[in-house]
């Protein structure tokens, strides 16, 4: 998975921690979670804050 992957990021997000309320999640943890998926092999500093939020609003319908 690449940073671009947000709809495979979320589900893997989902299922890896069923339990958080994706609404809550800091971005410094959302990061570090992405970074530590199985799948993931992306270079950390690609990210910003316009991937997170799309991470995280992908994560949230997710839930829903």
């Amino acid at each position: 998975m690449k940073w671009t992957d947000i709809d495979d990021i979320a589900i893997a997000l989902q299922e890896g921690h069923p339990d958080v309320d994706p609404r809550k999640i800091r971005f410094t943890d959302l990061h570090r979670w992405v970074t530590e998926l199985e799948d993931f092999d992306d270079l950390p500093e690609r990210s910003g804050e316009k991937i997170l939020e799309a991470i995280q609003a992908a994560w949230i319908d997710e839930v829903s």
